[in-house]
Order: C-alpha cells, then sequence, then structure tokens
C-alpha cells in the first residue's frame, strides 16, 4: 500500500462537532441499479476544495439503444444546527450536468428520514412528511440551513394524525425529534447501441475543518505518513488550521466491468500540504497536483482528504 498523504474511509455522518469545527459529509458520483450492458469505459475525477467535477464514459455493449435512470444520491443532513457546518446550499446551488456537451437539468427529490434514537436505524417518511402538510422547501431546511425552525418542525409533527409517523416519534415529548433531508438528483438518460455516452458532472464540495491539527488523532483517518509528519514540521504547522473533504468512490463499482481506465487527481493550494490514502501509485505532476491512474478499476474503499495550511 503507498501512503503518499491519502486515505479512505466512508463518510456518511458528520465527521467534526466541536465548537471550533466545521462538519462535512461525503459527496461521490452517479449511480444506478447495476446493468450488465453498460460498462463504465472509463472516469476522470479531479478534486479541489471549491470544485469536484467528473468526466465519464459509458459504453453500451449490445446493438440495441438502452434509456436507465441515473441517480445522483447526496448524503443525509441532519435538521439541527448545534453546530458549524459545511455550506451545503453552496452544493445544491452549483450542482451541474452534461451530457455528451450539452447542459441538462435533473429533477431534484427530496427524501424526509427521522431516527426514534441514537440506536435506531434512520426510517424514510417521505410520505408521511407530506401527509403532514411538509412543503419540499420545508423538508429541504437542512440543507438550506437559512434559519433554525426546529421548534416550530416538531410542533408540525406532534400535531400530525398520521398513525405511522406517531408510531416513530420518541414517546418523551422533551426529546428532541432527530430527523433529515436528503436529496438525489435524477434523470433519464439513453445510451445509444455500441456507443460511447459521454457524461459529466460538477460540484462544489462539502469541506470542514478546524482551527488546530492534531496529527495524533487524525493520521489513521488521512495516513499521515513519516514524510508528510516531517513537512508540517517543517511548516511549522503540526497545530495549524486545516480544511478536510469526503468523496464516495465505491459508487463506481455499480457498473457492469471494472472502470478500464480511471484517474483521479487531485489538487491543492501551493501554501497548502494535503493527505490521504491509496493503494497504488501515486504521482506528483506539477507542484500543487497528484494524480493516480488505474486500469480495469474496482473501487472498494472511500476517499478522506485533509488540507493543512502552512504556516
Amino acid at each position: 500500500m503507498n501512503k503518499y498523504n491519502l486515505g479512505l474511509i466512508l463518510f456518511l455522518s458528520t465527521c467534526i462537532s466541536a465548537n471550533d469545527s466545521t462538519g462535512y459529509v461525503g459527496t461521490g458520483g452517479v449511480k444506478y441499479l447495476k446493468n450488465k450492458n453498460i460498462e463504465m469505459y472509463s472516469e476522470e475525477l479531479l478534486i479541489r476544495k471549491n470544485l469536484i467535477k467528473v468526466d465519464y464514459q459509458f459504453k453500451n455493449l449490445t446493438n440495441k439503444d438502452i434509456t436507465e435512470t441515473i441517480l445522483f444520491p447526496l448524503p443525509r443532513i441532519d435538521n439541527t444546527f448545534e453546530s458549524d457546518f459545511a455550506d451545503t446550499e453552496k452544493l445544491l446551488k452549483s450542482f451541474k450536468v452534461q451530457v455528451n456537451g450539452q447542459s441538462i437539468q435533473p429533477e431534484m427529490h427530496v427524501r424526509a428520514f427521522i431516527q426514534k434514537d441514537e440506536y435506531s436505524k434512520p426510517v424514510d417518511v417521505t410520505a408521511e412528511f407530506n401527509q403532514c402538510g411538509f412543503t419540499e422547501v420545508e423538508m429541504l431546511n437542512p440543507w438550506n440551513r437559512t434559519n433554525d425552525n426546529s421548534e416550530k418542525f416538531e410542533n408540525k409533527l406532534r400535531n400530525c394524525k398520521n398513525s405511522n409517523l406517531q408510531r416513530i416519534l420518541p414517546k418523551n415529548y422533551d426529546d428532541s425529534i432527530m430527523w433529515s433531508a436528503q436529496v438525489i438528483y435524477s434523470w433519464q438518460q439513453s445510451f445509444k447501441a455500441n456507443a460511447i455516452t459521454q457524461v459529466q458532472h460538477q460540484y462544489a464540495p462539502l469541506v470542514g475543518g478546524s482551527v488546530s491539527l492534531y496529527p495524533a488523532e487524525d493520521s489513521k483517518t488521512y495516513c499521515m505518513d513519516q514524510n508528510f509528519r516531517t513537512g508540517l514540521k517543517k511548516a511549522k504547522s503540526q497545530h495549524a488550521p486545516y480544511q478536510a473533504l469526503g468523496y464516495i468512490l465505491t459508487t463506481g463499482a455499480n457498473w457492469a466491468k471494472p472502470i478500464q481506465n480511471f484517474r483521479l487527481t487531485v489538487e491543492r493550494d501551493a501554501n497548502e500540504l494535503v493527505s490521504f490514502c491509496w493503494k497504488g501509485k501515486v504521482k506528483k505532476i506539477n507542484a500543487t497536483q497528484f494524480q493516480m491512474t488505474e486500469k480495469n478499476f474496482v473501487p472498494k474503499q472511500d476517499l478522506d482528504i485533509i488540507f493543512v495550511r502552512k504556516l
């Protein structure tokens, strides 16, 4: 395993919740039910703090056109304002899709979930929220994060007569209702017979961080090897401010065959150090970019990246 400043961990929940930190969750790539007749021929992924851009080439392996529903699921975001959080609204506003060079407008779906307690799994209650009079804008509140409507929404849920919902809500009225919202983008995609279809999407990732780095606690998550720690010491950045983000690579394993050609580029700012984990060769292609290329790639882990400011 090449530990050239890289690290792969799945982030589907808030990673950082201290008062001086900003939390983030991992985002990822397109996804749909596995189709044995379509392969992801190539994937080119660029990750920067302000941009994630993915270029795909999908190949229809048959002599007939195929139409599928493409999904781009974003993670669940909790409806709580107890701590700072990454700029979720910026992600929604920045999301763009192009197919064969032409921009398309994907459909947005909002799902609501309630978690009865910290030991229970979240339950999809979108239908119940709709029946209780919640609008899509209200269900988007965890993502828009413009104001704290917790009390208003809790009263609305408590007063709703839906029996399924009432069975899920905490029995103790003093317990907060832990609910979250997920955004899923979708579009109908045609794959021409025996042809390549190019799909590109880009967005501003959810970036978290903290005012101070503690390498002893963070080294495993981001694979901070000896070379990276030496770089921290040289830059006097052992406890410097940092930013971090997650990317879910494993959605790329949903296709008919391994990804024939995969290329990942991670870019940092000139005044930063970067660390992550990768099972393979990492090449520094210039002063700020690191690149990984793979053939017949099946992603089995997800990616977390930390950017530490040089002092």
